[in-house]
């Protein structure tokens, strides 16, 4: 292992630390009146009677009286008295045990002075594992993994073995792709160790599997715990809920729930995470309850998840309660709230809230800031104010560079005004090379405007560097047959056939007292009232027809003729869930579905029709954003 490793050694090598401003070797002439910018105003009554006693012990102050003193000092994360200590030790010639010198580099980490820690490190004549685990730790805490991951190839040169502490510290800076094959050198020392069960290394290689996506690995380690905590189990949670893995989040902390685990803020967070990608509202409800009835303390990050889960379920309004009632607001909270209105195409709250961030001093907008307002005035219909942002941001104003998304939300706003050919000249002055997301909101924009000379330009474009995409095939297609060119659609789809294309197949969801029914497209047969939901959906074609609804067959791909096409119609899922929530619900509730795709073009006004005709207000989230349905007329404008 040692061979594999020494490969670090020589891709992370130490840097020169600079020196301190008041070096180790001068710290003698501290006197205790010199001032210092980290001391505190008032010295603890302990301290100084302990600092009386050094001065009057002189040459006789032992292991114990400078431990003491030390504790006390770290306790305090009183620099300027750790040195006075240090200084004592050096004046009287004391030779500290590693102990001691050890407690002096937990001293000067706590005080961030990493400096002054390192060189104590050099100076040990002597160094045991808590040595060297502290300074690694000290390097670590600071993101500064080259310096931790090289200091522990050293480690392991200079013979000392590592200990649980040490694996779990380096584990740490394993984390993502770019370090997992690190991680999987230092996991094998850890088997060699024997310390795979230690509860602290057990959570990092979980983590660290993780975050690099491979979950299964994680719950293997996971399941072999001898014992879990609730850092361990809320790591798994979460580590479900950030891949997108949401319903298995779900079901692991109902197992650990049951099983007795204690949760804390960080737990209920990474559910809420994964119950807002379900958007299960009344499980986050009961959530937020029992967050409320347990008394756990509300941090920004519980509220930020909150405020997440009740936008992603379609209530705005609430994630706005949370928003106002937050004691302390973190720029993730103000960009969370900006981000909920802008996904429910909130345009004017977008703008006003973002007024109100610029007056708050303790809060400063970001990148996601302005991503999130520009987004917002594209949906909300806001083109020109979003406009004039984009230039204050190009001016300096918000000392914020425009990125490719920033650039990506002004194709967008262009492209809504339809404006198509200032936004192809705008994406070719861009100093970026576009990507597929900005030219799909392009070519999405030339269907909606019928602008077939543009359209056709990226959507080949988009072909040539998404192959596999098929959703660029379906708008593209979607636009020539909106255009009468048959033979243009027609070889689009021999082109699919010949790369084998295959649509995501889409899959949408309601929730219906606490239980979230899914239905695939074209695939019923997996609930139980399938054969009642297809003669639901013909009855409402039927009736829907009488009232002007035409089936749009260009959201079909299949070389079929047309009778088959509508049958392919009927049985998406967004329709399903429809009808199933009228089956299912009473005359004027409302109905709330969800969908893993972006709605098409024929079901959105198959919902319209839903909300017309039967007098329910319909709220459908796609993949981009909120619908909200009221009297058939649709918050998107009939853009999305």
């Amino acid at each position: 292992m040692r061979g594999k490793l020494q490969w670090l050694s020589q891709h992370h090598h130490q840097p020169p630390l600079p020196l301190p401003s008041t070096s180790i070797r001068q710290l003698s002439a501290l006197s205790p009146t010199s001032a210092h910018p980290r001391t505190p105003s008032t010295r603890n009554p302990h301290l100084s009677e302990a600092f009386l006693d050094m001065a009057m012990q002189g040459f006789s102050v032992n292991f114990q009286g400078y431990d003491s003193v030390l504790t006390e000092c770290i306790n305090r994360r009183s620099f300027r008295d750790g040195q006075l200590v240090h200084a004592h030790m050096i004046k009287t010639d004391y030779k500290p045990p590693v102990y001691l010198r050890t407690r002096l580099i937990v001293l000067y980490n706590k005080c961030d002075c990493l400096c002054d820690a390192r060189m104590v490190f050099d100076e040990m004549p002597e160094r045991n594992v808590v040595s060297w685990t502290a300074m690694i730790s000290a390097y670590s805490q600071r993101e500064r993994g080259s310096e931790a991951l090289s200091l522990f190839v050293q480690m392991l040169r200079s013979g000392v073995v590592a200990n649980e502490f040490t694996f779990a510290t380096v584990l740490t800076m394993c984390a993502g792709a770019s370090g997992f094959h690190l991680g999987r050198q230092v996991h094998s020392l850890i088997i060699k160790r024997k310390c795979e069960a230690h509860i602290f290394v057990g959570s990092s290689l979980l983590d660290m599997y993780a975050k690099a996506g491979r979950i299964q690995e994680a719950r293997s380690i996971f399941e072999t715990l001898p014992e879990r905590d609730v850092v361990s189990c809320t790591a798994m949670i979460a580590s479900y809920a950030q891949l997108g893995l949401d319903e298995e989040a779900i079901d692991m902390f109902r197992r650990l729930y049951s099983e007795g685990m204690c949760s804390n803020y960080v737990t209920y967070a990474s559910v809420l995470t994964a119950l807002s990608g379900l958007a299960a509202l009344s499980y986050g409800r009961q959530v937020h309850g029992h967050v409320i009835r347990l008394e756990l303390p509300f941090r920004v990050v519980l509220e930020n998840s909150l405020m997440d889960m009740y936008s992603k379920c379609g209530k705005p309004l609430c994630s706005r309660r949370i928003f106002d009632s937050m004691p302390e607001r973190s720029t993730v909270s103000w960009n969370a709230m900006l981000v909920c209105y802008s996904k429910h195409g909130m345009g004017e709250d977008v703008v006003e809230l973002f007024r109100l961030m610029k007056e708050d001093d303790k809060v400063k907008p970001d990148s996601i800031t302005l991503l999130a307002v520009l987004s917002g005035c594209s949906h909300g219909g806001m083109q020109n104010r979003g406009l004039d942002i984009f230039d204050e941001m190009v001016e300096g104003k918000y000392e914020i560079e425009p990125e490719m998304e920033h650039y990506g939300c002004v194709v967008d706003l262009l492209g809504r005004a339809g404006l198509a050919e200032r936004a192809f000249e705008f994406i070719r002055r861009m100093p970026f090379e576009p990507t597929p997301a900005i030219l799909g909101s392009l070519l999405g924009a030339c269907r909606v405007h019928s602008n077939l000379n543009i359209g056709q330009l990226v959507g080949l474009r988009l072909i040539e560097v998404e192959p596999e995409n098929a959703g660029n095939y379906v708008i593209l297609s979607n636009l020539y047959a909106s255009s009468g060119s048959w033979e243009d659609v027609r070889r689009l789809r021999e082109l699919m056939m010949e790369k084998a294309v295959v649509k995501e197949p889409g899959r949408s969801w309601i929730e219906l007292e606490q239980t979230l029914h899914t239905f695939h497209a074209g695939d019923p047969s997996s609930h139980p009232e399938k054969n009642e939901l297809f003669a639901k959906v013909r009855e409402l074609s039927a009736r829907f027809r009488e009232a002007g609804y035409v089936p749009d067959l260009s959201c079909v791909l299949h070389d079929v003729d047309d009778e088959q096409k509508e049958k392919i119609l009927l049985g998406h899922s967004e329709k399903l869930a429809l009808a199933f929530g009228l089956i299912n619900t009473s005359e004027g509730a409302s109905l709330r579905v969800m969908k893993n795709l972006r709605i098409c073009v024929d079901c959105h006004s198959f919902a319209k029709f839903v909300s017309k005709i039967h007098g329910r207000n319909v709220s459908l989230r796609d993949k981009n954003r909120f619908h909200h349905i009221v009297d058939g007329v649709c918050s998107c404008g009939d853009y999305w």
